[in-house]
This record gives structure tokens, C-alpha cells and sequence, in this order.
């Protein structure tokens, strides 16, 4: 059993809406195919496929004191997680995901994440002492909690999400990690950006591609590339990249190659995208295996 991993940041209560295409920009009456509510939002979906795998994470986010909050909490009751909640005077963030048949994905940050003038940090302290890797969210609350992180010493994992290679907002998480992830989908000339990070001490840089697979780049300049595996039908992309960056965080932490924690994520977003939920029910350590 591998030590507890810490996630800081990133729990919402989405409202989905499946569209067969993404609105145009006139005005027209939309028949959704379906709609709901669900648990959203990258440290949730992280701490959620890593306890499915069988990890102890360690979750600490900001919640409101409100009914939103609460169904966060109760949908985050996994024995494997131990959540560190906040309550603030801002609402619980909130988004809507407008999602095409093809997997695109539109969000709108009704509740924007809360960002109070100060955080309560001791519970994340004292648990960083047994913990393996800090996993730090981009979220802004988050980035005071980046200078007793690096002092501590534990290696700090981040996901830019989808960085453009210049936006300011990201470089103390950059400056902080050992190892990113990033999508390229505002990176036309994503190796160019990954040779950037590499050449700043990063051990490693994953770049996603959504149904196009993946790539990395080490630290001695070897390329890697993982294709998608085949789903017989996607369900709801929410949450895939989430589950990649933690399938291929279990595998390495159990002291796999890099191509195999690739391949582990790999399967982690798979089995994501043909369920509703942000961990699908059927991931185990048996099914990666």
C-alpha cells in the first residue's frame, strides 16, 4: 500500500445537458436529449477514481453552506477518501456543462469556485507529513497553500487543464510542480510549450489530446506516445482527463515505466467516458490490471 496522496482544490455540483451540437451563436429553442445534476469539478474527480483504484487520498476543498455542499459531501462519502472541508460565506461553485454527441463540451461557471482572503491550512499540514505527492488544483485559493508545499519538500503534481503556453494566471503552479499535465487544446504547437516546461526542471510533461491519445516528454528528452483505448460508446466525457492524470499517478506510484502509467490512464479515461459518473463503477485495481 502506496502512502496517501493530497489533493487540494476543485469540487462542484454540476447540471449536465446533452445536446446532439453545441449552440450556435443566434437565438433558438434547444430539446436537450437529457439533463441532471452531478458531483463535478477536477479534485473530485481526481480523489474519486483514486480511491476506486484503491489509493487513500487526502481532499481538501471549499464548500458553502448550502444544500450544494452538502450533496458534495455526501457524493464524496468514499472510505477511501478523507475529506478536509472549509465552509465559506461565498455559495458552493456551480457549473452548467453543455455536452455535444461528439464529446465537445461547453462550461459555464454559474458559482464561480470561492476564493476567500484566507484558508484554513493546518488539517492539509499535518496531513502532508504521510502523504507520498500534493496534487495542487488551479484553482486560486490554492496557490497560498504552493510555499509550505515546496518547502516541505513533496513532490507537487499540477494539470494546466487547457494553458495557451502564455497565461500568467498559471505560472506559480508551473513553478511549483515536479510533474504537469496539460491539454492541447488551445496548444496548436503543444511540444514546442512541453520542451518550455521540461527545460524549467519538470520530471516530466503529459499533453492529452481528448480522442487523439496523449504524448510526454521526460526529463532526458524521450518522447512518448498513447493512443485511446476503444469504447463501445461514449457516455459523458465529463471528467476523463481527470481520471487519465490518476490512473497514471497509481501506476507510478507503484513504480511502473512511464508507458505503463500512460496505457493505466489510458484506461482510466476510457472506462470514464461510458459513464455518467466522473470514476466509472466498473474501475478496480483488477480491471486496470
Amino acid at each position: 500500500m502506496t502512502k496517501p496522496i493530497l489533493i487540494l482544490g476543485g469540487a462542484s455540483l454540476d447540471t449536465i445537458i446533452h445536446l446532439p451540437a453545441l449552440p450556435t451563436p443566434e437565438p433558438q429553442t434547444i430539446w436537450p436529449r437529457e439533463s441532471y445534476r452531478a458531483l463535478g469539478s477536477t479534485g473530485a474527480g481526481k480523489s474519486l477514481n483514486l480511491a476506486a483504484l484503491g489509493q487513500t487520498v487526502v481532499f481538501h476543498t471549499l464548500l458553502g453552506g448550502d444544500p450544494e455542499g452538502q450533496q458534495i459531501q455526501v457524493a464524496l462519502g468514499h472510505p477511501g477518501i478523507r475529506l478536509l472541508t472549509e465552509q465559506t460565506d461565498a455559495p458552493t461553485e456551480q457549473h452548467v456543462n453543455l455536452m455535444s454527441a461528439d464529446g465537445k463540451r461547453i462550461s459555464l461557471f454559474i458559482q464561480p469556485p470561492p476564493e476567500p482572503e484566507q484558508v484554513d491550512w493546518n488539517q492539509a499540514q499535518q496531513a502532508l507529513a504521510e502523504c507520498a505527492v500534493a496534487v495542487v488544483n488551479i484553482l486560486g485559493y490554492t496557490r497560498s497553500a504552493l510555499p509550505w508545499l515546496k518547502a516541505a519538500g513533496t513532490p507537487i503534481w499540477t494539470d494546466l487543464h487547457d494553458y495557451d503556453g502564455h497565461n500568467s494566471y498559471h505560472e506559480p503552479f508551473i513553478d511549483a510542480a515536479r510533474a504537469i499535465f496539460l491539454s492541447s487544446d488551445n496548444l496548436p504547437d503543444y511540444r514546442t510549450t512541453m520542451e518550455g516546461l521540461i527545460a524549467r526542471g519538470k520530471e516530466f510533461v503529459v499533453c492529452t489530446h481528448g480522442s487523439e491519445g496523449a504524448t510526454l516528454l521526460n526529463k532526458e528528452g524521450r518522447w512518448l506516445e498513447q493512443p485511446v483505448m476503444p469504447v463501445s460508446g461514449v457516455v459523458d466525457t465529463n471528467g476523463a482527463g481527470d481520471a487519465f492524470f490518476s490512473g497514471f499517478l497509481h501506476r507510478y506510484l507503484q513504480g511502473a515505466e512511464l508507458a505503463d502509467c500512460l496505457r493505466a490512464g489510458a484506461i482510466c479515461g476510457a472506462l470514464c467516458v461510458t459513464s455518467r459518473e466522473l470514476a466509472s463503477p466498473e474501475l478496480s485495481p483488477e480491471r486496470l490490471a
